[in-house]
């Protein structure tokens, strides 16, 4: 005699379970690790809503620094996506010696603090630095200027783009490219029109989270490039500069920021969200 299926019970699927002391404390520690998250970003809108910060912001301030901040943003994502498509590429398809340690050292940005960051790449490209007596040689001075904060951003930010495409590129089955080969396909026209078309939502989000995290960078730019109005203040640098002078006007260009950060992150996870598994 064949078995009924077990089905739970309408009343019983719906009938909400009772909080014990353990359910109480976790939605309790839940509770305040939301708070701190979420708090000081309101705290903060509120104040703006309430003192009209954008009144106290100097009129040539916020344009040169949302300008400078968009225009080094742009070289970032650029200069990431032409050099670190091919490296995520390699490190996700090719095996070689140390290949562990390298991708180690390549991610290491991501939680290194920005100070150290900015220190050393004044070490490596600075007047005294490393390739300093180089630079020289050739007059090409890069601290202090626009391409030092285009490089601080890139050092950075670029390890969230080859984490994303690395990964990416690793999800595309084999079977797939070798059914390609099988049909002609070999060399760039392979990687151009199987390889990106599977993986371009997961680069996409790479190079979103490089841009948002490009521009907020604030610890390696002002020890490598300064903070100089229309040369080298980004909008992280102009609330450090500000904020002595003027809360406000700090509080504005921080909401800014927010705001910017918070279309990136959705982008990101629209595009993760739309990209296919396989």
């Amino acid at each position: 005699m064949r078995e009924k299926p077990l089905t739970l019970n309408h009343r019983q699927s719906t009938t909400q379970r009772p909080v014990t002391p353990g359910g109480c404390a976790v939605i309790a520690l839940g509770g305040i690790a939301l708070l701190f998250l979420t708090l000081p970003l309101l705290a903060l809108l509120l104040r703006a809503l309430t003192v009209r910060a954008r009144e106290g912001v100097p009129d040539s301030l916020i344009p040169d620094a949302i300008l400078l901040s968009l225009g080094t943003t742009l070289s970032t994502l650029v200069l990431t996506a032409l050099f670190g498509t091919p490296l995520a590429w390699l490190f996700a398809r090719r095996r070689f010696p140390g290949k562990r340690l390298l991708n180690l050292l390549i991610e290491l940005p991501i939680v290194l603090p920005p100070a150290v960051a900015g220190l050393a790449l004044l070490i490596t490209f600075g007047r005294r630095g490393l390739l300093g007596p180089a630079l020289t040689a050739l007059e090409i001075s890069l601290p202090f200027t626009v391409y030092a904060v285009v490089m601080a951003q890139t050092f950075v930010a670029a390890p969230f783009y080859l984490r994303a495409a690395q990964l990416g590129f690793e999800s595309v089955p084999d079977e797939i490219e070798d059914a390609a080969r099988v049909d002609g396909a070999g060399g760039w026209a392979l990687f151009w029109r199987v390889t990106l078309p599977l993986t371009i939502r997961a680069l996409g989000a790479g190079l979103v989270l490089t841009w948002a995290r490009a521009l907020g960078e604030f610890g390696a730019t002002i020890l490598f490039a300064g903070s100089l109005q229309g040369v080298t203040q980004t909008m992280p640098l102009l609330i450090y500069t500000v904020i002595e002078r003027d809360l406000n006007a700090a509080i504005w260009t921080g909401i800014l920021l927010i705001g910017m950060a918070m279309v990136a992150l959705i982008l990101a996870a629209w595009l993760r969200d739309r990209t296919p598994t396989h």
